[in-house]
């Protein structure tokens, strides 16, 4: 069955969150980074307005990720542009390819009930996370 990408984020905030994972931002380049991305999709959004808005919106992204604390994982994956979400998903796509399922609440079955798949997929989101960002990950609530 085909995959989709919101499928892929839901299922990866579904994982990261059951284990309790959390990630400090170390690299306030990468924040930079989302602040322009926020004011550019803002000003595409709706002119003058749009740009304020949406740059707002990336400055406070930027000063979360740059700020060290401990920021939970599906937190971070949502607040993902829509092609850092899509580099994600190719990831994980070559991990569950082969499994059968009709919607995103079996595949989050199967992949809950299989540890292998877990630690894989977990795999992924860390390394994508502590590579990007220059991020520690923690775990546990």
């Amino acid at each position: 069955m085909p995959i989709h990408v919101n499928d892929v984020i839901q299922l990866l905030c579904r994982l990261s969150e059951v284990r309790g994972m959390k990630a400090a931002i170390k690299h306030s380049g990468r924040g930079a980074l989302m602040a322009g991305f926020g004011a550019f999709t803002g000003g595409l959004l709706g002119g003058a307005v749009g740009l304020a808005v949406g740059g707002a919106l990336g400055a406070l992204i930027a000063a979360s990720m740059a700020s060290g604390q401990f920021k939970p994982v599906p937190q971070i994956i949502l607040e993902l542009p829509p092609i850092e979400q899509q580099r994600l998903y190719e990831d994980v796509r070559a991990i569950v390819r082969n499994l059968e399922w009709m919607d995103v609440a079996q595949l989050t079955a199967l992949v809950m009930g299989n540890s292998s798949l877990q630690e894989k997929l977990l795999m992924v989101v860390t390394n994508y996370i502590t590579k990007e960002f220059g991020a520690t990950i923690k775990y546990g609530k």
